[in-house]
């Protein structure tokens, strides 16, 4: 049994994060969180259910995700539009089923897909391989918080690309009632760790990179400097600026089919 008064280490930080509440994972697990004192990141104890937790990798409670998946293809498009080559390759990273990467092709984004866990339903094909060239922008959306260890799994995604857009949500400023916040989602225990956006704004300056955020869910590391009032109102005009984010482009629905007939 855990000792509750025993800080753990950050894993972000490696600062003292102290005891803050206890909830049932899963609802039969019972877990204590950890917020570190300096970077205010959240952290489950070590977490052991996993791998139970994975069984199904996509949650059966996770009914938004085509929504999302939508959402995110025009966030995705608008970004690449405003800062990004949009000749160049980019990835879709823990892809899960390949949706957002199938949208975005169709959309005439040269796309590709990687997921260790996940079976590639919708982007059969388009799997990355080492013959894929520099990648220009990596997508990352709904990964961050599943991190067991982050600064791992982000060097990771490092490695294929300095320009990195994703999605998790921030810790709300008031956490009196944090042990209640619907971010958690217990229930099946893939979300182990919670950033606030000094967390983040430390892991861009730890890897040289500048931080862009719209206050909520959307996060950009990059290495250019680009107008934070325009990012942070990205999802507010989405399906403003979606429109003229297609211009110039062809979609590579019709090519993709003919590429993938020949194989």
């Amino acid at each position: 049994m855990i000792n509750k008064k025993i800080k753990q280490p950050c894993k972000l930080c490696k600062n003292n994060a102290g005891f803050i509440f206890d909830k049932k994972i899963m609802n039969k697990y019972l877990s204590s969180y950890y917020e570190c004192k300096k970077c205010k990141f959240i952290q489950t104890e070590k977490p052991y259910w996993l791998k139970e937790a994975y069984e199904n990798p996509i949650n059966d409670e996770d009914t938004g995700l085509i929504r999302r998946n939508f959402g995110m293809s025009k966030i995705s498009s608008i970004v690449i539009f405003f800062w990004f080559n949009k000749r160049g390759l980019f990835l879709d990273y823990a892809g899960g089923y390949g949706l957002l990467t199938r949208l975005m092709r169709d959309i005439g984004f040269n796309y590709y897909w990687t997921d260790p866990f996940c079976l590639n339903i919708f982007s059969p094909g388009f799997e990355l391989t080492k013959k894929n060239k520099k990648i220009e922008l990596v997508t990352a959306f709904e990964l961050f918080e599943h991190m067991e260890n982050p600064i791992k799994d982000l060097e990771k995604i490092l490695k294929h690309s300095k320009n990195i857009l994703f999605s998790t949500k921030l810790i709300p400023k008031n956490t009196i009632n944090i042990s209640k916040w619907d971010y958690l989602y217990p229930e099946h225990g893939q979300h182990i760790s919670f950033y606030s956006q000094e967390s983040l704004e430390n892991l861009a300056k730890k890897y040289k990179l500048n931080y862009y955020t719209d206050g909520v869910m959307i996060h950009l590391f990059t290495e250019k400097k680009i107008s934070k009032i325009l990012f942070s109102n990205i999802p507010r005009f989405k399906d403003i600026l979606y429109f003229f984010s297609k211009i110039g482009l062809s979609s590579k629905t019709h090519e993709d089919n003919i590429r993938i007939g020949k194989k």
